[in-house]
Parts: C-alpha cells; structure tokens; sequence
C-alpha cells in the first residue's frame, strides 16, 4: 500500500476522469438505502459500460443499477425536474434531458432516468468540491456514484474496514479528502 499525501481535488478528479475507480471515505457513516458521498466508489459517467464494470469489480450483479451526484446548480440543466428542487438523499429517479443522456451513459438507465443526488457546498463540502474539480475538468457536473462495499456485504463502516475492502478487491484507490490523501493499495 502507498499513501500519497496533498492530494488535491483535481487530482482524484483527473483519476475518475481517466476512469479509475476511486473509494471515497469520509465523515460520518451514511444510514438509508443510498451511498452520499461519504462511503461510495466514485467513477467516470461518461464512459459507456463503467456501469458493468464497476458491477463485476464489486462481485454483484451486472444489471444492479448504478446512480449520480451532481453539484445542485446544474440540476435543471441536465434533468426534467419539475417540481423537484433538489435530491440531496437520492430518492428520486428522473428523466435525464434528451440531449444530455449520450453524456453520462453509465448511469442512465434504460427509461432514461437517473437515480440523483444533488450535492450543495452546506450539504457535503469535500463531496462538493470533488465534483466542482469533475465538472472543471470534463464540463460534467456528475460523478457516478454506487455504495462502498462488496457483492452481499454491507457498505463499510470504519476506516479499517475501508482499507480491508480495497486490499481485498481489485479496487486500486481510496480518497481520505479530509486528510487530503489517497491511498494506492496495488503494488
């Protein structure tokens, strides 16, 4: 395992960007039935199939759905939101602007909805920021988004348990964004 230090937000950002796979933990433990930022692996939207990919990589099944989180300001830029101010708890599944679905392929389900969460600066600040860093980089307010754990496991809980899914997975990184550091875990 390699620990690199001063990671910036750019920099995991321009990982997920090149379609790495990057665990994210921080904060408090999330409770209900979505991953928020805090215990999630985060990666690229926009590459067709990172959906399955990410699947296989968590042993589950292929067709279990993925989601997103996006920064609030773009959200009636990119869905149909209607009434819908925001989805900071990922409850909603919203249409996703036609001409924006070629976009973020990898979390668009097969109706053309996405599962959506929307991140304010107040609501997860790091989150906030690694998104902000994303949206830069790529011009996509959105990272894709699906809980920190393994096929038939529960999502993690401690730091430890964090360390102990990457060494047991082929998962290679994990964001500590409040310690500003990211850990290589193949060598």
């Amino acid at each position: 395992m390699k620990v690199i230090p001063n990671i910036e937000y750019d920099d995991v950002a321009k990982l997920i960007k090149s379609n790495y796979i990057v665990a994210i933990y921080q904060g408090k433990g999330e409770g209900g039935p979505r991953a928020l930022g805090n215990r999630s692996f985060l990666f690229n939207p926009s590459t067709e199939g990172m959906d399955l990919h990410v699947n296989k990589l968590k042993g589950r099944e292929w067709y279990r759905p993925v989601a997103g989180s996006m920064l609030l300001d773009n959200f009636s830029q990119w869905f149909d939101n209607g009434n819908i101010k925001k989805s900071p708890f990922m409850t909603y599944a919203i249409n996703v602007k036609t001409e924006k679905i070629n976009q973020i392929p990898a979390i668009v389900h097969k109706n053309n909805t996405c599962r959506i969460q929307t991140v304010s600066k107040s609501d997860n600040f790091h989150y906030y920021n690694l998104i902000k860093a994303y949206k830069n980089l790529t011009g996509i307010p959105i990272i894709g988004n699906t809980s920190f754990n393994l096929g038939g496991k529960p999502i993690v809980h401690t730091l430890e348990d964090a360390l102990q899914t990457i060494n047991h997975s082929k998962f290679e990184f994990l964001y500590l964004p409040e310690k500003q550091t990211l850990i290589y875990a193949k060598n």
